[in-house]
């Protein structure tokens, strides 16, 4: 029995190898180097250098005021961006589902900005934002202000916002979606019996028992708005501007580990610090949110 376990042990690791060997190779193995990076000073260019620094990295932080602000920005950016891109799925999820004429091109019109690529869509919002731009003129047109949308610190960040809420939502209305058209009918049928409206139903019928898809999509909010990277750098052309109001955690990092020297081993102490955050939200949502549905 021992020799048959073994050999039934082997083949499966066997089947497993290829999987396992790309995730040490591209999930874990980095995962450590970061983390050994963290506590060295690193030098890469000319002759390859690591010297131990032990948690000097880490005390760095406590005086990096940009570090500061970027971490800032990054809370302000999930704090806003994750609700609402949550409920504008959840509302246009409940729209579609509602049995409207035209459905399925309405479905296809909104989930299109999930199909485009991140920086095109950023350039697209760049256009739009310029002060000769598109929505100026709306602005103008309906005798609104006009902002300098692009080199305003006020409104800067704001306005990745605004379009990483429009460009995300559509991702999770699909996920809605389908969990939507599992609600048994019967279920709204005793609502009515009940004599709830169609906003009660939504309420206390429709938010409940989608509490698991919910969970799921905050998470994948969380992860994603944390790592926010690619517009703050096309908006500001990699320097977190205006007067830094774009900077992000990431995007600091980058700068730390690219475009200043010496700087390597700081920037993964950042890295590190930032999955520990993330891990830690993930966590504490998990923690306080009902996942299973009620029915």
């Amino acid at each position: 029995m021992r020799k048959k376990a073994w050999r039934e042990a082997g083949a499966a690791y066997a089947l497993l190898s290829p999987t396992l060997f790309v995730l040490l190779l591209f999930i874990i193995g980095p995962i450590l180097f970061i983390v050994f990076l963290s506590f060295h000073k690193v030098q890469l260019l000319g002759a390859t250098s690591f010297e131990f620094v032990g948690i000097d990295n880490f005390k760095r932080m406590g005086g990096d005021l940009r570090a500061k602000i970027a971490l800032w920005n990054t809370i302000k950016y999930v704090i806003i961006v994750v609700p609402c891109q949550t409920a504008l799925a959840l509302i246009l999820a409940a729209t579609l589902n509602a049995g409207l004429k035209g459905q399925k091109w309405f479905r296809i019109i909104y989930f299109l900005p999930t199909l485009t690529s991140s920086a095109v869509l950023t350039l697209i919002f760049m256009w739009m934002y310029n002060q000769n731009g598109l929505i100026n003129h709306v602005l103008a047109a309906i005798g609104l202000p006009t902002y300098n949308w692009l080199g305003d610190p006020k409104v800067a960040l704001s306005a990745i916002m605004a379009m990483n809420i429009w460009s995300t939502a559509p991702y999770f209305m699909v996920i809605y979606l389908a969990a939507l058209q599992d609600i048994p009918d019967s279920l709204y049928e005793a609502a009515e019996l009940d004599g709830a409206n169609a906003l009660q139903k939504f309420w206390y019928v429709t938010v409940p028992y989608l509490r698991p898809v919910t969970s799921f999509v905050v998470i994948m909010g969380l992860i994603g708005t944390f790592q926010l990277f690619d517009q703050s750098y096309i908006f500001s052309a990699g320097s977190g501007g205006p007067d830094n109001s774009t900077l992000t955690i990431v995007l600091l990092i980058y700068q730390y580990a690219f475009k200043t020297l010496g700087t390597m081993g700081y920037a993964a102490a950042l890295a590190f610090i930032l999955a520990l955050i993330i891990l830690m939200a993930t966590w504490l949502q998990r923690k306080f949110s009902k996942e299973e549905s009620l029915y």
